[in-house]
Order: C-alpha cells, then sequence, then structure tokens
C-alpha cells in the first residue's frame, strides 16, 4: 500500500476546497466551498469565500472538483467467485480455499473504496467447499473497523434460504452441499438466522423467487412457504437487524412485503399492486440493472460464464429496464444497488448511475440513490449519505461536474479523492495517496 497512511491522531482537522458541493440532500452548489473535518466528523461546511481555516488543518485544494458524499452500494457480492482474479469461474470455486478468497474479499472491498464507494452492503456467500461464508466476511469487517487494513465501511449479510431455492442451486447440482447451508420449515429457518446473528451479520438476506444464474431454475418459482418467510423476518428484526430479499417477481414482492422485508432486491417483473404496496410501506427497491447491461453480460461470455444463464439475462433485460421506470414514475423509493460480482468488476460500482440516467431519472437523482437513499436503506440514515454538518466524513472529490455528466462517476478514472471516517484513503493529486492493491487488477476481459 505504497504511500496510504491512516491518520492515527483523530481529532485532526482537514479542511477541504472546491468550487462545487453536491450535498446529497440539496441541488448542486456552486461557488467557493469549504467542509472542515475534525477526526471523523464534519464540523463545517461553508459556501461563498474561504474562511481561514482553523490552526494547524490540513488545506486540500481540489481543482475543478465536486465534493459529494461517499457513494453507497446497498447490493454487492465481494466474497463471489472472482475469475478475474483466478484461471476461470470454475477454478475459483472449486480450487480457491475460504481463506484465499476471504483475501479476495478484501481486495473486491478495497477496489470499491478506491472508485469512491465508501459503504457496502455486502450481501453473502456460500461455497460448495466452506458453505457460509459469513464469518470470514465479519472478520474482513472487523479488520477494517479496527484500522488493521484499509477498506470501505462494510455491512454483512447473513443467507437465510431453503433447499432447491435461488441461493442453493447457484452451486452447480452435483456438489456436496455443506451442513446447514439451508433451512427448510419455519424453526430451521430460525435456527439458521439466529446462527447468522450469532455470528455478526449486520443484516439478513432471503429469497422468495427463482432467479436467472442458473441454466434450469425458473425464475418465477417460489422458494420460501409464508412460515418460513415470516420466521426469517421475525427473527432478524428480535434483533434488531434488517431483512433484505431477492424478488423477481410481482408475486414473490408482495409475499415479501407482506411478510414485512425491509429492502426488495432486483424485481424483474412487477404489478400495480406491487408498486402500490413499496409506496404505501416506503419499502425501498434496489434495482441491479448495470448487472444487466449488454457490456456486463458480454463481459461473462468472455469469462466463459454459461450459455443459457447469459440467454436468460438477454431475455429480461427490457423487463428489467420496465420495471424500474414503472417504480420511478410511481414514487417508489429507489437506492443503488448493483449486484456486482466479477462483473462489472469490483471498482465500477458508479455505473449502475449511468443506467438509472439513461432510464430517466434526472442525474441529481441517480446519486441520491446512492447517498442519501442508500444510507437509509443500509440503516446508517444519521450518519452518512451527505455532506452536513455532524455526519460522518465520508467524502469524495469528483473532477468535474457529475450532476451535469453522471458518468464521471462510473469508475476511479475521475475520482479525484476519497475520504472516510476522515482518513483519505485515495488523493490523486500531488500528494499520490492510493490504495496500492487498485491498480493490480487484471485487465484481459476489460
Amino acid at each position: 500500500m505504497k504511500g496510504f497512511t491512516m491518520s492515527l491522531q483523530r481529532n485532526a482537522v482537514t479542511v477541504l476546497r472546491a468550487p462545487r458541493l453536491l450535498t446529497g440532500v440539496d441541488s448542486l452548489i456552486s461557488g467557493n466551498v469549504q467542509v472542515t473535518i475534525q477526526g471523523n466528523r464534519i464540523v463545517d461546511v461553508s459556501e461563498g469565500s474561504y474562511p481561514a481555516p482553523p490552526p494547524g488543518a490540513e488545506v486540500i485544494e481540489l481543482d475543478d472538483c465536486t465534493l459529494m458524499p461517499g457513494l453507497i452500494d446497498c447490493h454487492v457480492h465481494t466474497g463471489a467467485f472472482n475469475s478475474l482474479l483466478f484461471e476461470d469461474y470454475r477454478h475459483a470455486m472449486f480450487e480457491v480455499t475460504p481463506q484465499l478468497q476471504q483475501m479476495s474479499a478484501l481486495f473486491s472491498a478495497q477496489r470499491c473504496l478506491a472508485a469512491g464507494v465508501t459503504t457496502i452492503r455486502d450481501q453473502g456467500w456460500i461455497t460448495p467447499t466452506g458453505g457460509h461464508f459469513t464469518r470470514e466476511l465479519v472478520a474482513v469487517r472487523e479488520a477494517i473497523e479496527r484500522r488493521i487494513v484499509p477498506g470501505p465501511r462494510l455491512l454483512v449479510g447473513g443467507l437465510a434460504a431453503c433447499t432447491n431455492s435461488h441461493i442453493d442451486v447457484v452451486i452447480p447440482t452435483a456438489s456436496i452441499r455443506q451442513p446447514g447451508v439451508t433451512a427448510d420449515g419455519p424453526d430451521e429457518m430460525r435456527k439458521l438466522v439466529r446462527s447468522h446473528l450469532r455470528d455478526g451479520v449486520d443484516h439478513i438476506k432471503t429469497c422468495t423467487s427463482g432467479g436467472g444464474g442458473t441454466p434450469s431454475q425458473h425464475s418465477a418459482v417460489d422458494n420460501m412457504s409464508e412460515g418460513e418467510l415470516r420466521a426469517v423476518v421475525e427473527e432478524a428484526h428480535y434483533d434488531r437487524r434488517s431483512v433484505a430479499c431477492h424478488a423477481w417477481t410481482a408475486e414473490s414482492q408482495k409475499r415479501a412485503l407482506a411478510a414485512g422485508v425491509d429492502s426488495l432486491e432486483h424485481s424483474v417483473w412487477t404489478d400495480d399492486e406491487a408498486i402500490e404496496m413499496m409506496v404505501s410501506r416506503g419499502v425501498p427497491l434496489v434495482p441491479t440493472l448495470i448487472h444487466r447491461t449488454d457490456r456486463s453480460l458480454d463481459r461473462w461470455e468472455k469469462l466463459g460464464a454459461d450459455a443459457a444463464v447469459i440467454q436468460n439475462f438477454r431475455n429480461i433485460q427490457k423487463d428489467c429496464f420496465q420495471t424500474f421506470d414503472r417504480a420511478h414514475r410511481a414514487g417508489v423509493k429507489i437506492a443503488m444497488g448493483t449486484d456486482t460480482v466479477m462483473s462489472p468488476e469490483m471498482g465500477e460500482n458508479g455505473g449502475e448511475l449511468q443506467v438509472y440516467v439513461d432510464l430517466g431519472m434526472t442525474p441529481l437523482e441517480a446519486i441520491r440513490t446512492a447517498t442519501v437513499n442508500a444510507a437509509e436503506v443500509v440503516g446508517l440514515g444519521d450518519q452518512i449519505g451527505s455532506v452536513e454538518v455532524g455526519k460522518r466524513a465520508d467524502v469524495i472529490a469528483v473532477a468535474g461536474d457529475p450532476s451535469v455528466d453522471i458518468s464521471l462517476l462510473a469508475g476511479p478514472s475521475k475520482i479525484a479523492l476519497v475520504m472516510k471516517d476522515g482518513d483519505i484513503f485515495v488523493d490523486r493529486g500531488d500528494r499520490r495517496r492510493e490504495i496500492g492493491a487498485f491498480s493490480s487488477m487484471p485487465t484481459r476481459y476489460v
């Protein structure tokens, strides 16, 4: 990690100066903007003429940049089998140990941070060799929080799913399942959720429909009984943890909403009743659309993904986009999530916002999905998601104006500075601080 240090002076003062500010809440503020950070908190936001910085403050001038909140991705799988790091997908799945995969997860998380994503809600993973990947991800989170290694704020999800559910059949049919990977019946499901909670997860991820990531399972199948679903939600809520629910169909969305889930993931198809329930109950939608774009699917083909899986995703692409448009027009709260596993590569999370703009959002609306809206979804709305006095100092500087050109957020090239909790992890200006691992991702499939 050449040139990278985290400040050990937790009361140190840093002043960021730039010509523009997107607070994440209001419209663009133009003119001289100064954000003062003490320790890990924003203590002042000024516009107009620059006030004198506090004595001893480090002043960072960010010419022609826009300051804004760090991005938040509500749906990532950092523990996924990344065939950009290993020889191919099958090798990654069967030959990589959970210990090595844990290091891959940290690497993936660091790539996201280096591209301006300061908070990730990880939706968990399972492996044929190790079963649930929960403890490994919790350990990565703890290592980051204890400042042992650099990384984004990581919120870890525990997977709660039944036998033959979407989460189960992502693992090849012939693979031996490790004990405790799935649960059947409300009582077993409660025990599985409690086990995840004991292991330290931040939320629970479940599924009420099939998905397109397998060549055989139909996406419209129901995955869980009402009793199992309610058991998941009840146990999570007893422990004050939220539930994210994979729900591709209108019926699965309505079942999940009736059971009290806290967010819906993907939603390929929908209907008026499901949308009305989302709006009236204030349950947000995490669309994960970049995962369905032609660019991503073309990469999947180069990586050797199953042809039937690729065709599944191509077949539903138009439906995904239409559902997003319906939800947006109806006033459903939308929070950015990418479903990033390996394509698009970790670090291109902000490209999701370009898809939203292409489908009718303004750039400012799209930015809100990755800031204030996403902060509420991950349960940290009072802490992050906006550049305001009292909030944690998660601030990025973008070369240019993303309120005009949302593509500036699509990767690391225009992210001039990344600050999380008051620490500067990336500064691509004169100071040249950057997470060293970021530049070493193989590019043979880009």
